[in-house]
């Protein structure tokens, strides 16, 4: 039974960690041994949902939302007028065994705001994660916020005990870092990062070597920016992403719209939230420079910093560039496939394993899954199909936008048909 005091802690605290979306899928394959409790072999957390189509789920907290520092952005700053809480270590370790006993969920996500200094609030996120492992024998999921301006020896521990590890760079630039969070900086932020990413390569060099050498942070590490609160374009954006992927080994990075939660001028009014669907956005373009091959001065630039709302990264890459289409589909190599609108990762693979044994038509393609009401103005075939080579790429685009507003009206119909 879970005492009254602490549930009143774990209503304030969680709803303090909402606010923190970097919550991933765990890339981690740390198996149960001794009879312990839970692993975490391809799981996610934090209603994810794993690579597989799994949702799974997790505790999500903060150890506390005392904090030392003001960030204006922040809604656990401490010019704040909220309700305070703090857990202690053996009411975090009791909730989240007790949790998974239960089936409510699948690990912990446990972030914090800052106690006295850094060393001391690491501190006690590493004796958690360490309490969890050791005494508790737990295996499940552990997702632990690396503090910026935390020691090198913490972060380490930390590293032998947690399956991600995650430090919030907050602010896309340094620049809206100063202006929203003075008391913080930047370098503090890359600097566990550098470190992080040297301990992730050289443990895993040295499993390659000795299978039973210690994991360390098996599932990376991850970060989050806060978009919206400041004026950054998403080139400059995806820029800062692009930076981490290549030279952090980043696996995730996250993009947070801002939320409204203060009247200070140096912020964006309240009432006036960054739409989802700029999130969505970023998001997909994210998808397109990890998994499809694409720089981010294809899909942004100085002539066009901001994603279009509209349409998605890839049609409007493919509007801008006509002269590459249309494209012959049983021809084309892999990499040009996965560029075509309307046509995923995986199906572009099923084309190139399809194509070896026959000769693709439109309906192959739709037998396959593949958006063909998109992806027909840029397909070309060996038989003479249209090819809707008079169209310019603004009635393209008028045609997508009005197939999807036309689907998105009769699915709406059919719904209500149904009451």
């Amino acid at each position: 039974m879970i005492k009254e005091r602490v549930l009143q802690k774990l209503e304030i605290l969680s709803d303090a960690a909402k606010y923190d979306v970097s919550c991933s899928s765990g890339q981690s394959n740390r198996k149960n041994k001794d009879k312990g409790l839970g692993n975490s072999s391809g799981s996610g957390i934090c209603h994810s949902y794993t690579e597989d189509g799994r949702c799974v789920a997790l505790l999500k907290i903060l150890l506390t939302n005392h904090c030392i520092f003001d960030c204006a952005y922040c809604v656990s700053r401490k010019s704040n007028d909220v309700k305070r809480a703090a857990f202690t270590v053996d009411e975090v370790v009791d909730l989240t065994i007790g949790f998974y006993r239960r089936n409510y969920i699948e690990g912990l996500f446990l972030s914090s705001g800052i106690f006295d200094n850094p060393d001391h609030t690491m501190e006690r996120l590493v004796r958690i994660a360490k309490k969890l492992r050791l005494e508790q024998n737990f295996n499940g999921y552990i997702h632990l916020k690396a503090i910026p301006g935390a020691s090198d020896e913490l972060l380490k521990e930390a590293g032998m005990y947690a399956d991600r590890l995650s430090v919030n760079v907050e602010m896309p630039t340094e620049k809206s870092l100063k202006l929203l969070a003075p008391e913080k900086n930047h370098k503090d932020v890359i600097k566990p990062m550098q470190y992080l990413k040297t301990e992730i390569a050289g443990h895993k060099e040295e499993r390659k070597q000795n299978y039973k050498a210690p994991l360390f942070a098996p599932a990376g590490q991850s970060t989050q920016m806060v978009i919206g609160a400041t004026q950054e374009s998403d080139l400059e954006i995806l820029g800062m992403a692009d930076y981490f992927y290549q030279q952090m080994n980043m696996r995730r990075v996250y993009y947070s719209g801002y939320v409204p939660i203060s009247h200070d001028n140096r912020l964006p009014s309240i009432g006036t939230p960054v739409p989802i669907i700029r999130e969505n956005r970023l998001y997909q373009a994210d998808w397109l420079i990890r998994y499809y091959g694409f720089n981010v001065n294809e899909i942004v630039g100085f002539n066009q910093p901001n994603l279009d709302l509209d349409i998605d990264p890839k049609l409007g890459w493919a509007l801008r560039n006509m002269h590459q289409f249309p494209v012959d589909i049983n021809r084309a190599d892999l990499e040009l496939i996965k560029r075509i609108p309307g046509i995923g990762f995986l199906s572009a693979q099923k084309i190139v394993a399809a194509r070896k044994f026959k000769k693709l038509v439109p309906q192959d393609l739709q037998k396959m899954g593949i958006a063909y009401s998109r992806s027909k103005y840029f397909l070309a075939f060996s038989s003479p199909f249209l090819l809707h080579k008079d169209l310019t790429a603004l009635q393209i685009k008028d045609h997508i936008l009005d197939a999807q507003k036309s689907k998105y009206q009769n699915d709406f119909s059919n719904q209500l048909s149904l009451f």
